[in-house]
């Protein structure tokens, strides 16, 4: 079959966000910016003292990020606990605390959005332009019940910006801005606008922007072949293969206001013509996603209300970009083309031009959330809602083994969910004040009968009789998961707050875990979700993941002092952890292998410390000083290796000015070796770096313009947790290209860009 309100916060552990990631308190007195340059945009629910480490949001901050960096999972890095797991330049995958990727919730405009690629090269974040961003809410480990579901590691939720209206009486308004940005290790260049009209009772909002980049290249040269298995194209040895991407999006948005009632309507739309990978071994060649968002909300004397209904289309397809072999079989001597397509048993040879793959999903969801303010120190919330997806991942045939038939991968797979919550949040004495909830949800997962490219006994690595194998199984399961979470913030004194909360949180398996059924090297090689040039095979009888943590928190904030210090430890055991294990007797260290999902154990625990001073001076402006670092060991107890891509120690030091029109940024980003490492995936292990950059900005109520360098050192290092290199060359055999080769990271970067506002 083919398809085509945010509570307030919580502990510690929640980290509200905004462009203002990198120029940490930027809007200091005496500059000149006015409000129309930053708009300040709060969480909208009710605030509280155990709201104590959610931060206002500034729009200014995202527009300097504009500068360096064309994807929204990248802004979120310097904040204690999270990092990124490099994918390609448009489709990072945030980890918070060493969970990642469908272990967070990852929420867009309240749109809870899957990933359908089996290398996940479509996140949600990937669908959310940088210009686009208005307000980034990240909960970290111990999360409120009504932000959590079907996660283990925490919840970012992003909201685009939304049509503003008028103060009422007031005339029909246009407004906006037209920017667009150069890089120059990659050759990154884009374009973005937002234009906006608006009454006091309507708004409409169009965002859009273009991005394209060629491969970038890291300071040295960190491998020992040019070659790329395509004739006549070869790469230096310093460029980092399969880098390159080109992208649009475009989002419409319209805000309807009658007294009590509110109603949004978002249109989004994204097409990318390719983003190329350099940790898999296929790469996105056209991805086109549409979604509808619907919502329509009531204040109330009692609360308020939120209706949202939504709808997602997305049609993905991956074959071999310009900097991986695209023909193989006996005609294709040394990658060269052949004609025509010719296939196993062929007396005159064989002969396959790429490996077209399809991923097709919809995606239909529906969710009510109620708040009753009893008091103004006694809240409750209550949620429910319904969201049914369908996959289809298919790959129609190309010659050599792949053919004469199409291979399902994944045939009408479902993941539908119901879900429900309650939480109350409420003031317990003066200096106490408690969360805590329950969340019940019913996943049921399932998917139809199977084939392989051929349907015969001598197929290939014996897909006819896992295909069959497969399709006799049980193909449909239903987990019921419940979240119990409770949190306390305590004001110990005026100078210090502690916060601590425990959970019980659960996820389910995806359909990529749970249902790709073919252990053949070539097609198994094509499942991965991480980035390790491994192989992988589903596992139908895999159960939930259940997480049990346990975060606390002390902040101190010395009176009359710009001081404020946060030590932030953390611990998570988690049952039924899904982790790789051989899938066969043929594994080996020192090479590609395929690996199998199994259930096991996992235990993680850490610490995040982090300091802010700020220092204002009438005559040479506000200066500003912000450090973090994180700590994380996470094992699997049952095999005692470590968990893949947990960043070592890690951290990064800000010193920032600002004084009148001019911001000004020095930062360094460090981290140790990597040593810690998952042995099954013979992970790769890495050496520490520290990496200096800096950046200017001049801002005024017509224009900004900031200019900056990223590694201005040109330092060489290898990113810990951006894969295995296997960026060029015969990618499709499993063993086919050089074994070891970590993604290098960006050598230095030169960065400028201007934004105009009107």
């Amino acid at each position: 079959m083919r398809n085509r309100a945010i509570p307030p916060l919580f502990i510690a552990s929640s980290l509200t966000l905004s462009v203002q990631f990198a120029f940490a308190g930027v809007n200091a007195q005496g500059n000149t910016v006015t409000q129309n340059d930053i708009e300040h945009i709060r969480v909208d629910g009710h605030h509280s003292a155990i709201h104590q480490h959610a931060h206002g949001l500034s729009e200014e901050a995202l527009s300097s990020a504009l500068a360096a960096t064309s994807d929204s999972a990248d802004l979120l890095r310097t904040l204690p606990g999270i990092h990124i797991n490099a994918a390609g330049g448009l489709s990072g995958l945030p980890a918070i605390r060493g969970l990642a990727d469908d272990r967070l919730r990852i929420q867009t405009d309240g749109m809870d959005l899957i990933a359908s690629c089996p290398n996940h090269m479509n996140p949600p974040l990937s669908y959310l332009a940088p210009s686009a961003l208005a307000d980034v809410t990240v909960f970290a480990t111990v999360t409120p019940v009504s932000q959590g579901g079907d996660s283990i590691g925490g919840t970012i939720s992003t909201l685009r910006k939304r049509p503003e209206l008028v103060a009422a009486g007031e005339e029909t308004a246009i407004s906006g801005n037209i920017g667009g940005y150069w890089r120059s290790n990659n050759q990154a260049q884009g374009l973005h606008a937002n234009m906006s009209v608006a009454s006091d009772t309507w708004g409409l909002l169009y965002s859009g922007n273009i991005s394209q980049a060629d491969n970038y290249r890291a300071s040295a040269a960190f491998k020992n072949t040019t070659t790329t298995g395509r004739p006549n194209h070869s790469l230096r040895l310093d460029e980092v293969g399969s880098s390159a991407y080109k992208t649009q999006n475009h989002s419409l948005a319209l805000r309807y206001q009658h007294q009590a009632d509110e109603v949004d309507l978002q249109l989004n739309q994204q097409h990318m013509p390719y983003q190329l990978y350099p940790n898999q071994r296929m790469d996105l060649l056209d991805n086109d996603q549409f979604s509808v968002n619907a919502a329509w909300s009531r204040q109330t004397d009692w609360g308020h209300i939120k209706t949202r209904m939504y709808q997602e289309n997305v049609d993905h397809y991956m074959n071999f970009g310009d900097d991986k072999q695209f023909y193989y079989g006996t005609l294709a001597t040394m990658g060269m083309p052949c004609s025509p397509i010719r296939f196993m048993g062929d007396a005159e040879g064989t002969c396959a031009a790429g490996m077209p793959m399809f991923s097709e999903s919809v995606l239909r969801a529906a969710t009510t959330d109620a708040e009753w303010t009893r008091s103004d120190t006694d809240t409750l919330r209550f949620g429910a809602g319904a969201q049914f997806y369908t996959l289809d991942d298919y790959w129609t045939a190309s010659g050599g083994g792949m053919g004469p038939g199409t291979f399902e991968n994944i045939d009408n797979g479902r993941r539908n969910r119901l879900f429900l919550y309650a939480e109350r949040e409420h003031r317990l004495t003066s200096a106490i004040y408690a969360n805590y909830g329950i969340r019940a949800e019913h996943i049921a997962l399932s998917t139809g009968a199977v084939q392989g490219y051929a349907t015969g006994e001598n197929a290939p690595g014996m897909q006819y009789m896992q295909a069959q194998q497969f399709n006799a199984g049980s193909r449909d399961d239903n987990q019921f998961n419940v979240d119990v979470t409770a949190a306390l913030s305590v004001v110990i004194s005026n100078e210090l707050t502690a916060e601590a909360g425990v959970s019980r949180k659960v996820r389910s398996p995806n359909l990529y875990e749970k249902y790709t059924w073919s252990s053949w090297m070539m097609a198994a090689s094509m499942n991965n979700t991480v980035g390790d040039g491994n192989g992988y095979v589903g596992n139908a009888g895999l159960q939930a993941e259940t997480a049990y943590s346990i975060a606390t928190s002390l902040t101190w904030q010395p009176k009359n002092s710009d001081v404020t210090l946060t030590a932030s430890p953390y611990f998570t055991y988690i049952e039924d952890y899904i982790d790789a294990t051989a899938a066969n007797a043929m594994w080996q260290p020192g090479q590609f292998n395929v690996l199998t999902y199994e259930n096991q154990t996992a235990r993680l625990y850490g610490v995040d410390l982090s300091a802010h001073y700020h220092y204002n001076n009438p005559q040479f402006g506000r200066f500003s000083f912000a450090s973090s670092v994180s700590i994380t060991h996470a094992k699997n107890t049952e095999t005692g290796s470590g968990l893949y891509q947990t960043l070592p120690f890690h951290g990064d030091v800000v010193v920032s000015h600002v004084s009148g029109p001019w911001h000004t940024e020095l930062n360094w980003e460090f981290a140790a070796a990597k040593t810690d490492i998952s042995v099954v995936r013979n992970e790769v292990k890495t050496a520490g770096y520290g990496l200096l950059g800096m950046q200017t900005g001049y801002v005024t109520e017509q224009f900004r313009v900031d200019i900056g360098v990223k590694n201005l050192l040109d330092k060489f290092y290898y990113d810990p947790t951006a894969g295995t290199y296997t960026g060029q060359g015969m990618t499709m055999a499993l063993n086919g290209i050089p074994f070891g080769i970590a993604v290098p990271g960006m050598g230095r970067n030169a960065y400028i860009s201007s934004t105009v506002y009107f």
